[in-house]
């Protein structure tokens, strides 16, 4: 996932998503809902997915949705259903799995017969829950961009720090010094660069970045 340009403390350490598309169908009475979840990182894509989704379905009686991004930020439409009964049963399905980064359009072709409101919404909600693949659900950790730059001398005991912390190495590059990028988790990154400082005999040149991403766990 992107680099997110925020303080760690406006992220949480970890978030569950769905990367993969997907859609279901879910017929009530005479009506007709099909549910797709697609994989959003911020209001743009919601939008362009929806102006998609309103063509290719022109002939629809409702184009409902909910989506969530980091820090709660969040939409939903009932899109001319009355009122709750749509984008809020579509967000509780959503908010049932916990996750993050995730949009699900409803798309509703009317049968002719009227539910009701308490049905209505049941079928909203299921609808979402259907097209929601537990399989499919991916824990992502939150993770901070260092660059630290050592003597040669120092790459084995870089390597043995970086694996005690579970660290990524993103990038290396070796010229008259070894360079790298690591991605540690943010609760970690002043004792990693500590313990980095420690074993090169403070020689080591590190530099924690306001830099944070999500990574596949």
């Amino acid at each position: 996932m992107h680099p997110a340009a925020l303080s760690s403390k406006s992220l949480p350490e970890q978030i569950k998503t769905v990367f993969e598309f997907n859609e279901s169908v879910y017929k009530e009475k005479s009506s007709e809902f099909i549910a797709q979840i697609y994989h959003i990182e911020d209001h743009k894509k919601a939008e362009n997915i929806l102006e998609k989704v309103r063509k290719k379905f022109f002939d629809a009686t409702h184009h409902c949705y909910a989506y969530k991004l980091l820090n709660n930020d969040q939409k939903s439409s009932d899109d001319g259903e009355p009122k709750g009964t749509a984008g809020l049963r579509i967000m509780n399905a959503i908010d049932h799995h916990e996750l993050t980064n995730v949009m699900i359009v409803v798309i509703r072709y009317f049968g002719g017969t009227k539910l009701g409101v308490g049905p209505l919404g049941k079928a909203y909600y299921q609808s979402a829950l259907n097209v929601i693949d537990e399989k499919k659900i991916v824990l992502m950790n939150l993770y901070q961009k260092i660059s630290v730059q050592i003597e040669f001398d120092y790459i084995s005991q870089f390597h043995r720090i970086v694996n005690n912390f579970e660290g990524i190495i993103d990038n290396s590059e070796y010229s008259a010094f070894a360079k790298f990028s690591v991605s540690i988790k943010p609760s970690l990154s002043e004792q990693f660069r500590q313990d980095l400082l420690n074993i090169t005999n403070g020689e080591a040149q590190i530099e924690i970045h306001q830099s944070f991403t999500y990574i596949k766990s």
